[in-house]
């Protein structure tokens, strides 16, 4: 009987056939067979969490400058940008996403959020909060299907404090780093595709294994890496071509051994991005750069606080200190104790 084939999720969607992280993407990947979809957050200045993936907004844009420093809303707002790729798409917001990943037709799919330590901490969980709790079974339809990706342990206890139902996965470069920093806290690990071709890397894949914790690895698209972290046993496999992973799938449902017997494995000894030095430098570099911009790594442990146990009840007041323009509600904003959400509206959930 062939191994259980891993779970395929579209790397900020469907991102080579759709411009990055827009719901045009996302409904793409799911179209194509992704079970789920990895995108990106930031925080707008008037506190609107948007899907993006860099802190500025040029590289896929028709904007300029760090989001952070933009409104949102208005005539020069962020709403009014549109992709530089074709087909051109509006920036979609954590609203709308959820909003899309709540029809009946994408109840199905997952959704993991990368939070780069940018984000101010203080804001980012209790903005998603606010909208996830919105929804009736937010704690059962909704949050579960949420995946929470950190890079730094600053994020941990605030993740588990304010969206103790959403998972908890640590995205890295860095082996020694995941194990020995987020292994208490995170049930999922998920690590760049060269980092596990390493002899620590297929070492810690058989630690995770035996403790029962989800392996991730991104980003691959290259049909012999696909076939090798299958070999593996990754249990999800991120990728800006999810049809492709898809493809794969299929034809090693119908026959598992033919088909891996195509993807030779020695593309590991002539790719130099797999050397052990290379792995090292960038192991190095990225642990390197986050200490020194965002801070050092702590221990968490997972057992919760006093402060927990009242950070829901107070969650909804993040950005209510004035009451937002009429264009702003909508898409899971409070008003008058009800959410208004494409014209319909119901009651606040918690």
């Amino acid at each position: 009987m062939p191994p259980k084939l891993p779970e395929c999720w579209g790397h900020r969607g469907a991102s080579v056939a759709f411009p990055e992280n827009t719901l045009a993407s996302f409904e793409r990947a799911i179209q194509d067979g992704a079970e789920g979809i990895e995108t990106d957050v930031h925080i707008s200045q008037d506190d609107v969490v948007i899907m993006f993936h860099d802190p500025t907004l040029q590289r896929t844009t028709n904007g300029i400058g760090l989001i952070k420093e933009h409104k949102w809303y208005g005539p020069n707002g962020m709403q009014q940008l549109r992709t530089k790729k074709e087909p051109s798409q509006p920036i979609p917001t954590f609203d709308q996403t959820i909003e899309l990943f709540m029809q009946p037709e994408y109840r199905h799919a997952k959704l993991h959020i990368d939070i780069k330590p940018s984000n101010p901490v203080s804001k980012i969980f209790p903005l998603m909060a606010r909208t996830i709790r919105t929804y009736d079974n937010w704690e059962t339809a909704l949050a579960p299907r949420i995946l929470l990706g950190v890079w730094h342990t600053n994020y941990l206890r605030p993740a588990m404090d304010v969206l103790p139902h959403c998972g908890l996965a640590h995205i890295g470069f860095n082996v020694s780093l995941a194990r020995t920093w987020f292994w208490d806290s995170c049930d999922v690990i998920s690590l760049h595709f060269p980092q596990w071709t390493t002899a620590a890397g297929q070492r810690f894949l058989k630690e995770c294994k035996a403790a029962g914790k989800t392996t991730m690895v991104w980003t691959v698209n290259d049909p012999l890496e696909m076939a090798e972290a299958i070999r593996w046993g990754i249990d999800v496999i991120m990728s800006d071509v999810p049809h492709v992973l898809h493809e794969l799938r299929r034809d090693l449902k119908a026959d598992f051994d033919k088909t891996l017997s195509r993807y030779p494995r020695t593309f590991l000894w002539t790719r130099y991005r797999y050397y052990w030095p290379v792995t090292l430098f960038w192991a190095t570099f990225v642990r390197v750069v986050i200490q020194v911009v965002f801070g050092r790594f702590g221990k968490v442990s997972r057992s919760g606080s006093e402060a927990a146990r009242r950070v829901l009840d107070v969650v909804d007041e993040v950005g209510a200190s004035e009451e937002p323009p009429m264009d702003r509600v909508m898409n899971g904003y409070k008003n008058n104790g009800h959410v208004h959400v494409n014209g319909g509206t119901k009651s606040v959930a918690g």
